[in-house]
């Protein structure tokens, strides 16, 4: 279902989110009003004050077919009683709404704790194990869909862009070198611990589908693999938690630096959109990208 005319993400504000957001309710037949912004990133999610729902705005349609994938995701995992979070079933989703895919969720109670890396070894742990459904065709694991489109619509200057450009191309030809020795299957393609949450009945519950994909295990284990070992931002505990519960520290592979090098061009990429939005933001894209410049100097990033 559309509504509107095309527009880019370009200028995507929580102004023009919240605006999107309205016509997507409306269109749902859902109370829009005192919708408060919980998320401004490479989506914008509202919490509706009307009913148990969460609104998830996408920055533009080229981000359709993921919006789709998080729907059919949402709908296996429900299916099969994985711990996951749940699309709103009786709306047809995804909306178009000016050009942005709109999805509705059910909105979760969050407890009085955080997940822990070791429910994170463990929820990965069950995840790598499963089997996709005949129906359900997901992508490969893509480290470079989105980094164009950053790169380019970014506010940064114009030598960062050429540096990003340049890096981005040797980080594709290490890519093309990578050869993994794990049998494929379903993979959640953003798997940090920010990623799970805990509900108030102490559930812990995996969330945001939008990079999930059909390949190596890797892609999930290298995210705190990298967090750890190039970050710091894991004591040793907890650190050892996770390898403990998920089995495997991917640090002693021949493609750890590799997957570490993309993991970290990514999270620089991710700030881009909004770094206009607060200097919090804009400090931390420069903290990184002067990181990246140094391959080999110590990292002193801050999590967003």
């Amino acid at each position: 279902m559309a509504v509107g005319a095309a527009r880019s993400d370009e200028g995507f504000t929580s102004a023009g989110a919240a605006r999107v957001m309205s016509a997507a309710c409306r269109a749902a037949g859902l109370d829009d009003r005192d919708a408060e912004l919980i998320r401004l990133g490479e989506n914008a999610l509202f919490r509706l004050a009307s009913t148990p729902v969460v609104v998830r705005v996408a920055r533009g349609e080229e981000y359709l077919p993921k919006a789709r994938t998080e729907v059919g995701v949402s709908r296996w995992l429900a299916a099969e009683g994985f711990p996951a979070a749940r699309i709103v079933d009786d709306l047809e989703q995804p909306l178009m709404i000016e050009g942005h895919p709109v999805t509705f969720w059910h909105l979760i109670v969050e407890g009085d704790r955080k997940a822990t890396y070791g429910e994170l070894g463990s929820v990965l742990r069950g995840l790598h194990s499963m089997t996709l459904p005949a129906g359900l065709a997901l992508p490969p694991f893509d480290p470079f869909g989105k980094q164009e489109l950053r790169i380019s619509r970014a506010a940064i200057p114009e030598d960062d862009r050429v540096f990003l450009r340049k890096r981005w191309r040797e980080l594709r030809d290490q890519f093309e070198e990578l050869r993994f020795e794990t049998p494929q299957g379903p993979v959640h393609g953003d798997a940090h611990v920010q990623n799970l949450m805990v509900d108030d009945q102490g559930q812990v519950i995996l969330i945001d589908f939008e990079a999930f994909c059909f390949d190596h295990p890797e892609w999930d284990s290298m995210v705190t693999a990298t967090e750890h070992h190039s970050l710091g931002w894991q004591t040793d505990e907890q650190y050892a938690d996770f390898v403990r519960a998920y089995g495997r520290d991917l640090y002693d592979w021949h493609g750890y630096d590799t997957l570490r090098r993309l993991q970290e061009f990514g999270m620089t990429t991710w700030l881009m959109p909004n770094i206009q939005e607060d200097h919090e933001t804009a400090d931390e894209y420069r903290r990184r990208i002067d990181a990246l410049r140094h391959d080999d100097a110590p990292r002193d990033w801050r999590p967003r």
